[in-house]
């Protein structure tokens, strides 16, 4: 089953708590802190792989979490870091946030990227030594990973896209030069998902792209066409076939008209593309007459007429595509880089329902600190006092017992000063 687009969440794993240790030697008094820092919470990543050309696998798991870092440990040992979470996409993937922006445009084999980044480990309380404290008793908690729903678009990388009405000859030419075999049958709508063949036969290998036929309205979504479109985004030459045969009661003119005005109005990039006009199934009777008019409106640009069925022009076709692919250079791709959790810096407040809220770079403090941890919250409190939070919260004229919340914390404004409970 050919699959698209998928919605995963994913959550990079917290970083391990710092341990808070002492030296417990025999004949070494008054041994010092040695607490050992927390492990790295692992991180997920994508990677693209040749082996892979659907997104299916992703449509059945929905939720993807790397491992939390372990715990420092005592002797000042370290805890081992989270394991990653490696997922594998087809080449061509694009990863965006709910809010539609890109993270990651994954175009080559083995492309690595990572999307979500785990939390760095907490500090043992070896860290907090100082003249004013000799023996901490406190250490940080590991940083929360981050964590966010994610949208995959898989777009199709080819050379050389087909496009058309439905039963316009598509699948046929593929089959007829490539070793692709989509379905072939005479009604609308055969082709439901798009399939790529390698081209062999003439030159330099090449890959093309079979998408399903296009409708009028198709740039807005009618008959899935907005979907198809995308997967011709990569290419770099389009082949727009144009069925002759006249049984069908179509008009070629309009329908060549329809196509390139659905292809103009979903990208305008797109219809910029080098393009050669394909007259299929010119073994029907009366499809020169057809072929004549289609001539005629689009001088002086040349139509390659062919019938699949025999045979007729498709090497003269596939070596003219051939030379247009070595006069077109590849497209160059984005790579943006991942969006990583922004530092705020400096800080504001927030009025909230039962006081007043900090908000800013010192969140990311509070969420390391140990609450609970008396040592821990009073080094906080001084961080603070450091960061000049109290010259702020004294311009607002706070009432007294005023409660100033940071983080997960709670403190209180008293005399004019933050204080714990």
């Amino acid at each position: 089953m050919f699959v698209d687009e998928v919605r995963i969440f994913v959550r990079a794993g917290k970083g391990g708590n710092g341990a808070i240790a002492f030296r417990r030697e025999k004949f070494v008094p008054n041994g010092g802190p040695a607490g050992g820092d927390g492990g790295k919470g692992g991180s997920v990543i994508f990677e693209a792989d040749t082996g892979i050309n659907t997104l299916m696998d992703l449509r059945h798991q929905k939720h993807y979490r790397a491992a939390d870092g372990e715990p420092g440990g005592s002797n000042n040992m370290f805890g081992k870091n989270g394991e990653d979470v490696v997922i594998h996409v087809p080449p061509g993937t694009i990863v965006r946030t709910d809010q539609g922006e890109m993270l990651a445009d994954l175009t080559e084999s083995q492309d690595r990227i990572v999307i979500a980044r785990g939390g760095r480990g907490g500090k043992g309380n070896s860290h907090f030594t100082s003249s004013r404290h000799q023996a901490p008793k406190m250490a940080e908690r590991g940083q929360t990973g981050q964590a966010f729903w994610v949208t995959l678009e898989l777009n199709l990388l080819a050379d050389v896209g087909l496009l058309g009405f439905p039963n316009a000859g598509k699948s046929t030419l593929i089959t007829v030069i490539s070793e692709a075999r989509p379905k072939i049958a005479d009604y609308p709508f055969t082709t439901l998902i798009p399939h790529l063949g390698v081209v062999t036969l003439y030159g330099s290998p090449f890959v093309i792209a079979d998408v399903p036929g296009l409708i009028e309205g198709a740039h807005e979504g009618s008959g899935l066409g907005d979907r198809f479109l995308r997967h011709l985004n990569r290419t770099r030459v389009l082949l727009h076939l144009v069925d002759m045969d006249p049984t069908t009661g179509r008009d070629v003119v309009n329908d060549f008209c329809i196509i390139q005005h659905e292809v103009q109005a979903f990208s305008p990039e797109l219809e910029q593309r080098p393009r050669m006009i394909v007259a299929t199934k010119m073994d029907m009777p009366g499809s020169l007459d057809n072929l004549r008019r289609l001539t005629e409106y689009v001088a002086p640009v040349s139509v390659w007429p062919i019938s699949s069925v025999q045979r007729r022009g498709i090497d003269e076709l596939m070596w003219e595509v051939r030379t247009l692919l070595n006069r077109t250079p590849k497209p160059d791709f984005d790579h943006p880089q991942p969006v990583i959790r922004p530092t705020v810096r400096g800080f504001s407040l927030a009025p909230e329902a039962n006081g007043i809220r900090v908000k800013g770079d010192v969140e990311e403090r509070a969420d390391m600190t140990m609450w609970g941890n008396r040592y821990a919250e009073e080094y906080f409190v001084e961080y603070l006092r450091r960061r000049g939070i109290e010259h702020l919260l004294r311009r607002e004229n706070l009432p007294e017992g005023t409660q100033v919340l940071v983080g997960e914390g709670t403190l209180y404004w008293r005399e004019g000063e933050l204080v714990l409970e």
